[in-house]
């Protein structure tokens, strides 16, 4: 069958004067604090990570920055005889959007959600912090409080020795990330940047990737598991310093301590930013890097695993990747062990992944290559099922 290249859409200039609807959404990156402990009307920025499109056109470029300030900042309560336990609360609102040329103009709209966060956002854009009796840590101590004496007391002192209390607080620092929608139309007069992200010879890109494997498997048991959906054209500095440039960290090892580490993350319902992750197979090889990207909760993520392939182009390094997007622990039917779900639309953390490179400013050139062979309507090694359009997308360093 044969492999056919296509220049996503989305690196066209779009034209001017556009009217963005209500319900729009803007994917946005904070690039200030934004925290609960602080009074309501500290100013908060934020950069837009990803276009803004309309009819599939880009009208407001990845770049542009919002400002606005916080509202509704409130700190957790404990529980006292008179009052009932009080979570965290904190609202963001953005009121302004200027592009990079400094075209500025007002902006309506309302928080619709934290990437990878513990905390809950109401429909009106509130975000309500976790009730520390809720949590593992605080169910803990309420068993605790139940105990008497002196086997009570040693419990508790390895209990406090293991584990930390937990922080009910909204804290977001730089780097976080949101999605906010319109609440009213949008009048953007200013016309989208003009792309200087090229496209990659097709024939001699198309060639390459017939010779390249679709799909990882796992350690124990050898199953096969996610899908190859990103190449990376470029040497291992480069892919390095993007992704370190994006906000993605580096995941620690499997071994005893970092075990430890994610249990007590669980238990203490926060975020381990460097959480290992299984191992996956690529023609026999683990990966060569791991990435992630988290928030405040061990439960959600954004991970990519990446591998250093033989072949090469133009004469540079070769690297294919995996990425999903963890989105909840659960007990897997294959292994009957707590594993993270992901989302089944494998595709949209491969736009992530895109987005994420793209905003570096260090991608040359890119192209999405289809690939009728690969396999579809299949689920991983632990047993989540796996929806995709089965092409790769491919960036150029």
């Amino acid at each position: 069958m044969k492999t056919k290249i296509v220049v996503l859409l989305c690196l066209g200039a779009g034209a001017g004067a556009a009217i963005i609807p209500p319900g729009s959404e803007l994917q946005v990156r904070l690039t200030s604090e934004a925290t609960s402990e602080k009074p309501s009307g500290q100013a908060v920025s934020g950069v837009l990570i990803a276009p803004v499109l309309l009819n599939g056109s880009p009208v407001i470029s990845a770049g542009a920055r919002l400002s606005g300030k916080t509202a509704d900042a409130a700190s957790a309560k404990a529980a006292t005889d008179s009052a009932p336990e009080q979570a965290a609360t904190l609202r963001i609102d953005f009121t302004t959007i200027t592009d990079q040329a400094g075209h500025s103009q007002p902006l309506s709209c309302v928080l619709d959600a934290v990437d990878n966060s513990r905390e809950t956002v109401t429909q009106a854009g509130l975000i309500t912090g976790v009730s520390v009796s809720k949590t593992y840590e605080g169910m803990l101590d309420q068993g605790l409080a139940k105990l008497s004496g002196q086997f009570g007391s040693l419990i508790s002192s390895v209990k406090d020795a293991l584990l930390k209390d937990v922080d009910p607080s909204i804290d977001y620092k730089a780097g976080v990330e949101l999605r906010v929608k319109l609440t009213k139309d949008l009048n953007w007069s200013a016309a989208a940047e003009q792309s200087t992200v090229g496209a990659i010879t097709p024939r001699a890109l198309a060639a390459l990737v017939t010779t390249l494997p679709f799909r990882t498997v796992a350690q124990k048991p050898a199953k096969p598991s996610d899908l190859i959906n990103v190449m990376f054209i470029g040497t291992q500095e480069q892919v390095q310093g993007a992704f370190k440039e994006a906000g993605w960290l580096t995941s620690a090892e499997l071994s005893g301590i970092s075990r430890m580490q994610t249990a007590q993350a669980i238990i203490e319902d926060r975020g381990y930013s460097e959480a290992p992750m299984s191992v996956l197979f690529l023609d026999g090889r683990p990966p060569d890097m791991m990435y992630q990207k988290s928030t405040d909760t061990f439960n959600m993520r954004h991970h990519i695993r990446v591998w250093m392939q033989p072949q090469k182009f133009d004469g540079e390094p070769v690297w294919l990747g995996s990425a999903t997007h963890d989105t909840g622990i659960t007990i897997s039917p294959v292994s009957h062990n707590f594993t993270h779900g992901i989302d089944p639309n494998i595709d949209t953390e491969r736009t992530k992944v895109v987005n994420d490179m793209l905003l570096t400013g260090h991608v040359r050139a890119m192209a999405m290559v289809e690939r009728p062979g690969a396999p579809q309507g299949i689920t991983n090694a632990t047993g989540d099922k796996v929806q995709t359009d089965r092409k790769l997308a491919v960036l150029e360093f």
